[in-house]
């Protein structure tokens, strides 16, 4: 069988994600929701709404080969695919509810707990989910491609309560790997920064990305290094996707991963203990289990608070401590997040 990518490019089935460097399959990501319910035979009577319009759909070949065709409830496709349940949101629902607009030391950096400060590296990302966070945020004012590190760095510097650096978009992998190492060197020659915080869905969605300069880079830092990947469904960890992380334990940094609590994903007991010991498996320490953050656009995959703490329980009697995710919601003006549970 052979798939039509949005450049008009065919492309057969039994090599996605397996062949290509990691930017031509961010180029090959499917960006049309007729292609992609038409790649995964899924039923023609299902729309999107205004969302695809609202907020582009995105989603990189690898990642679509681990959903179920056929099967419109897969938790994978849940995560990318624009519903018409985008376009209802309850009042209390909004552009911004984590107050990030409050938190601007720079262009490009904020500074919301202490001791840390967020660099937004980059707009890009491998994936649109549709509960992203930041599906609103004004990438164009605040990214720091195309402008220059500058700025940023000079409000690190003149910062010296600023011991870790955490680089975030958009998703920062994204960007190419010689970008990328110069700006590390930069920032490691700040005196008063000790530690690189990554957050990073790239090694999830298109496993390629784990290059041996990527490891090579991570690995010559002085920087003591953290890499935050981002997984919610035992689903989303294939033979590739294993590799890439193992090969991202030979670097020394410490990986960790955060999910969100979703509806329809992941809102049960089996699918999190599933995860856990997956992660457990290729190295990796479960961190956090977001609530959602209440975005506009994301309310069908909330769930009850109530709900999140009895799964964290039911975890809790069936895995070790260290396999148990803190279940936390981040409250605007709070210099931490909350643990639920």
């Amino acid at each position: 069988m052979k798939i039509l990518t949005h450049s008009g490019e065919s492309v057969g089935a039994e090599s996605i994600g397996k062949k290509g460097s990691w930017q031509r399959q961010m180029k090959l990501a499917v960006r049309d929701f007729a292609a992609l319910r038409k790649m995964l035979d899924l039923p023609d009577n299902l729309t999107a709404g205004t969302a695809e319009a609202s907020f582009a759909l995105f989603a990189p070949l690898p990642f679509v080969r681990r959903i179920e065709p056929g099967n419109p409830r897969d938790p994978l496709l849940l995560q990318l695919l624009p519903s018409p349940l985008e376009d209802v949101s309850p009042t209390h629902f909004s552009a911004d509810p984590l107050a990030e607009s409050d938190a601007t030391l720079g262009a490009g950096v904020l500074k919301k707990y202490a001791g840390r400060a967020l660099f937004i590296v980059t707009g890009a990302c491998a994936i649109h989910c549709r509960y992203c966070f930041r599906r609103h945020f004004p990438y164009q004012e605040n990214s720091l491609i195309g402008k220059g590190w500058g700025d940023a760095i000079a409000a690190i510097k003149a910062d010296d309560s600023i011991e870790e650096i955490i680089f975030s978009g958009g998703d920062p992998l994204t960007i190419l790997d010689q970008p990328l190492r110069s700006l590390i060197d930069r920032i490691q020659e700040i005196p008063h920064v000790r530690r690189l915080r990554i957050h990073t869905r790239l090694p999830i969605m298109i496993p390629a990305r784990v290059t041996d300069d990527l490891v090579a880079m991570l690995q010559n830092t002085n920087l003591e290094v953290v890499l935050v990947i981002h997984a919610n469904h035992a689903n989303e960890i294939d033979q590739a996707v294993a590799g890439a992380i193992i090969k991202l334990t030979t670097t020394g940094a410490m990986l960790l991963n955060q999910s969100v609590l979703l509806a329809g994903v992941n809102d049960n007991a089996v699918a999190l203990i599933e995860l856990s010991k997956r992660l457990l498996a290729i190295g990796v320490l479960p961190y956090y289990l977001h609530q959602l953050d209440q975005v506009t656009g994301t309310s069908h995959f909330e769930v009850p608070i109530a709900r999140g703490v009895e799964l964290i329980e039911t975890m809790r009697a069936a895995l070790p401590g260290f396999a148990v995710p803190r279940y936390v919601q981040e409250i605007p003006e709070r210099l931490n997040k909350t643990v639920l549970a």
